[in-house]
C-alpha cells in the first residue's frame, strides 16, 4: 500500500511515502465512510489525522447529556446499521461505540496524532504532496511527505472553533470557555452563565445548566428558527424528508411553521424572533440548521432560562447589553459554532472558497480537479456526508478498476508476445 524513503530538503529529513491509493484527511464519520467504501472497491488509503483517536470532535469535544438530533436511521453510515436495541436517539457514547464498531467492521486504522500542515498539488509530477507533523510522544515535530494521485478533504464543517471577540471580555475575571469544552453543568450549580449563542448547542447547554441549578442567560443576537423534535411521535425531520417527496419546500416550510406555532406556541414574546425564510429553504440556502427544541422553551417560559439581545460590552464580573441592561455573571460559555479549516493547509482556491467550503453548492461539491475530493461539507449532517461519501468511493474505485484493468491487458499481452518470440 505504501513504500516508504528518506530525502533531504534544506537541512531537515523528511521522511516520504508513497500511497498506492488516495490520501483522505480527517478520521471523523465522514472519512470513515470514504475508506470503508474504497475498501468495497477494492482501493487502499490511508487516513490522516490529528488527534488520538476517530471521530475527535465526538469523544473529546461534546457535551454529557449530548445525543443525536435526528433518528438513528438518517445518522448511519453507508453499508452498516445501528444495532437494533440502540434508542431512536442514541447518545453521545452509543454513538462513538457505532462510530468505533464501524472501523472495525472494515478494518481502517487511521494514522493518527498526524496533522496535516500543507497539501499542494504538483503539476510537475501530477500529483498530490501532503505534509504532516507529528504530534505525539518521541516523534513530536517529526515531519512526513505522503505522496499519492487522490486527496479526499474529510475534515469537515466543525473542524475548529469559532471564537468572537467582545470588548471588555479580558477584564470579565470568571470563567470563559466555548461549548467544545463544556461537559456538564455540575460546576455551575447556583451561579449565574451567560450562554453566548442560540443554536442547538447553546439551547442545548442552557437547558443543561438549568437542570443542575443554574442561573443561564441565553444570548439571542439573531432570528433562529425553532421546531418541536416531534410531532406527535413521529420525528419532525422525518414528518418533513416524507412531505418534500410530494410537496414544493415551500409549502413543507409553511406545514411546518404552522406545526411549530400550534405545538410550541408564540415564541417571539420570549425573545426568540422566527427568519422571514423558511427553516427548509434557510438550511438549503445558508446552511442555517433549525434547532430542534428538546425542553428548553419550556424553562424559558417560565423564567428559568432568560432570553437577553446581543452584548455591547464586558466588565468585571458583569456583561452590558445591547439595550443598556446590566446582568452580574461567574462564567461564559461561548456557543458559538465551528468553521471548517481547510483553507489553513490546503494550497487550492479554484475548488474550494475562502471559507474552506466547496465552491460548488449540493449535491455538486464532491469533487474537483486532478483527483481532489471533499466529503462532509454539504451542511446536510451525516445524511449528506454519506451521500458523498458513497460518490467518491465509486468515482476513485471506477477509476482504479479501469486503470488496474488496462495493466492486466497489457501485462498479458506483453506475455503473449514473450512466448510467441520464444517458440
Amino acid at each position: 500500500m505504501v513504500q516508504t524513503f528518506d530525502h533531504d530538503e534544506g537541512f531537515l529529513a523528511c521522511r516520504c511515502i508513497w500511497v498506492n491509493g488516495p490520501v483522505i484527511v480527517g478520521a471523523g464519520p465522514s472519512g470513515l465512510a470514504v475508506s470503508a467504501g474504497l475498501k468495497k472497491q477494492g482501493v487502499p488509503s490511508i487516513i490522516l489525522e490529528r488527534a488520538n483517536c476517530i471521530a475527535s470532535l465526538w469523544q473529546n469535544h461534546t457535551y454529557d447529556r449530548l445525543k443525536l438530533h435526528l433518528p438513528k436511521q438518517f445518522c448511519q453510515l453507508p453499508n452498516f446499521s445501528f444495532p437494533q436495541n440502540f434508542p431512536e436517539y442514541p447518545t453521545k457514547d452509543q454513538f462513538i461505540h457505532y462510530l468505533e464498531s464501524y472501523a472495525r467492521h472494515f478494518d481502517i486504522n487511521p494514522q493518527f496524532n498526524e496533522s496535516v500542515q500543507s497539501a499542494k498539488y504538483d503539476e510537475t509530477c501530477g500529483l498530490w504532496r501532503v505534509r504532516t507533523v507529528s504530534t505525539s510522544g518521541s516523534t513530536r515535530g517529526d515531519e512526513v511527505e505522503y505522496i499519492c494521485r487522490w486527496l479526499v478533504v474529510a475534515t469537515g464543517e466543525n473542524a475548529e472553533k469559532v471564537v468572537p471577540e467582545f470588548e471588555g471580555l479580558q477584564e470579565f475575571g470568571g470563567h470563559v470557555m466555548h461549548a467544545c469544552d463544556y461537559k456538564s453543568g455540575e460546576n455551575y450549580r447556583g451561579k449565574h452563565v451567560l450562554v453566548v449563542g442560540c443554536g442547538n448547542s447553546g439551547m442545548e447547554v442552557s437547558l443543561d445548566l438549568c437542570n443542575h441549578n443554574s442561573m443561564p442567560s441565553m444570548v439571542v443576537r439573531s432570528s433562529v428558527h425553532v421546531l418541536p423534535r416531534e410531532v406527535l411521535g413521529k420525528s419532525t425531520f422525518e414528518l418533513a424528508v416524507l412531505m418534500m417527496k410530494w410537496l414544493p419546500l415551500w409549502v413543507v416550510d409553511k406545514t411546518l411553521l404552522v406545526l411549530a406555532r400550534l405545538i410550541l406556541g408564540n415564541i417571539e414574546k420570549y425573545g426568540l424572533k422566527r427568519p422571514p425564510m423558511g427553516p427548509l429553504q434557510l438550511k438549503n440556502t445558508q446552511g442555517k440548521t433549525p434547532v430542534l427544541d428538546i425542553g428548553t422553551l419550556q424553562k424559558i417560559r417560565s423564567g428559568e432560562i432568560k432570553v437577553v439581545p446581543g452584548i455591547k460590552r464586558f466588565s468585571r464580573g458583569r456583561v452590558e447589553l445591547l439595550n443598556g441592561e446590566n446582568l452580574q455573571i461567574d462564567s461564559v460559555i461561548l456557543a458559538t459554532g465551528y468553521c471548517s479549516n481547510v483553507p489553513s493547509w490546503l494550497k487550492e482556491t479554484e475548488f474550494f472558497s475562502k471559507d474552506g467550503f466547496p465552491k460548488s453548492p449540493f449535491p455538486n461539491g464532491w469533487k474537483g480537479k486532478a483527483g481532489l475530493y471533499a466529503v462532509g461539507f454539504t451542511k446536510r449532517g451525516l445524511s449528506g456526508a454519506s451521500l458523498d461519501a458513497i460518490r467518491v468511493a465509486q468515482d476513485i474505485g471506477q477509476i482504479w478498476k479501469e486503470e488496474t484493468k488496462h495493466k492486466k491487458q497489457s501485462a498479458a499481452a506483453c506475455h503473449r508476445r514473450c512466448i510467441s518470440h520464444f517458440f
